[in-house]
């Protein structure tokens, strides 16, 4: 019997036991934390634009808001959200897909929330489902949450860290049932070319595996245009694409994201999720659709994001390429460097953990350790911050790394 005086002991569920915290969420509240302790903190390792929701998704928000924009909606989101999101969908689609309709998509409480509905809906016990890695730390726990089996596949140095087509039937067996895909990647800020994009979508399609492909990160875009499953895909039939307004539109807090899946699939992450959050936050549906809506107002604010996202991107390589640095990933969309910390720190996790926790605490700089990546080398460091900041804390990185090898 537990006293008032006694603490509780908890014994999580079979369905949780085995649940990691976020990396990247706990790197914040660290980061958080030694800032209201008045510790002047670099903080580098969050992952969304430190830019404000521009101003005419604002306005449009209060004026759903004075029109009476607080109740429920359907769960699967306002019809002229997902209009919009059909329509931005067909205007990548390549001509022989057949195009996007508004009941083939699913808005939810952001990104995060659409990809878990979609592993929820589409794997389950006994299925293997293939990872690229370094991968987004939450991918693994969703499809661990699906109960089925997350498998890595490890990306070559020499292709940024990108997985083909070879590397992923190699890694398949006769439980594979899906692939959970990231073009542009977090946390390496790579990007599939069109033909290894291609080949890769065609091989899943051969094999019959189900994709889900993120898409997040996809128009902020340096080098070359980010391409979409929907350009290159030989078939919309086992496909999933997943996008929001996160990072595009510095929506992050809004928190809206969709999935665009085939009618039954659809179907059924509308129903599960209709048992678990029911509708996103209506106000922040409307915001969306303005954001969606309204080309002539999105484009140049997300042209001059791009643009200042760029102009960090460089400043940080020019630092990097003079002297003794660590080995970087080439960034091409983003706001992320993945920085090779192999030799520089030592620690249960791989180097880049115990790196990550040296320069937290020794040098007031906050990043992600590769682990939480599944790479554990690597050091994410984002460039979501002010430029004096994200080329001040490059530095302090590249002096920590400098003294840890020195004193391997």
């Amino acid at each position: 019997m537990t006293t008032a005086s006694s603490p509780l002991v908890f014994t999580p569920s079979a369905n949780i036991a085995q649940l990691r915290e976020s990396a990247t969420i706990a790197a914040s509240a660290r980061a958080k934390a030694l800032k209201a302790q008045g510790k002047p903190i670099i903080d580098l390792g969050v992952g969304e634009p430190d830019f404000d929701t521009p101003l005419f998704i604002r306005d449009a928000a209060k004026l759903a808001l004075d029109q009476g924009a607080t109740r429920y909606t359907a769960t699967e989101g306002i019809l002229p959200l997902r209009e919009q999101v059909a329509r931005h969908a067909n205007r990548l689609r390549a001509p022989h897909l057949p195009p996007v309709m508004a009941n083939e998509v699913v808005v939810g409480a952001g990104t995060k929330q659409a990809l878990f509905n979609a592993c929820f809906a589409l794997f389950g016990p006994g299925d293997d489902v293939l990872i690229p890695v370094p991968a987004w730390t939450s991918y693994f726990e969703m499809v661990a949450l699906a109960r089925a089996n997350p498998v890595s596949v490890m990306g070559r140095r020499a292709d940024n860290l990108l997985v083909d087509a070879d590397q992923l039937a190699k890694a398949a067996t006769e439980r594979t049932t899906g692939l959970m895909l990231n073009s542009p990647c977090n946390p390496t800020a790579a990007v599939y070319d069109r033909a290894r994009f291609t080949e890769i979508l065609q091989l899943a399609h051969e094999r019959g595996w189900w994709v889900i492909s993120d898409e997040i990160y996809r128009r902020l875009a340096y080098d070359f245009p980010a391409a979409s499953a929907f350009e290159v895909a030989p078939s919309r039939e086992r496909l999933v694409v997943v996008d929001g307004v996160a990072k595009s539109y510095a929506m992050t807090g809004w928190r809206i994201g969709w999935a665009i899946a085939p009618r039954p699939v659809a179907h059924a992450m509308a129903s599960f999720q209709s048992h678990t959050t029911s509708n996103p936050a209506t106000v922040s549906q409307h915001a969306a659709v303005a954001a969606l809506a309204r080309d002539d107002e999105a484009e140049p604010a997300i042209a001059a994001m791009v643009t200042e996202f760029r102009k960090r991107r460089d400043a940080c390589l020019a630092i990097l390429a003079d002297g003794n640095a660590p080995p970087v990933v080439h960034p091409a969309v983003a706001f992320y460097l993945f920085l090779d910390v192999a030799g520089a720190a030592d620690g249960p996790d791989g180097a880049g953990m115990a790196f990550a926790a040296r320069l937290l605490e020794e040098q007031h700089v906050a990043t992600v350790g590769g682990a939480a990546f599944g790479a554990p080398d690597w050091l994410r460091m984002s460039t979501a911050a002010p430029l004096a900041d994200v080329t001040e804390g490059l530095r302090r990185i590249i002096a920590l790394w400098r003294a840890g090898r020195a004193g391997q």
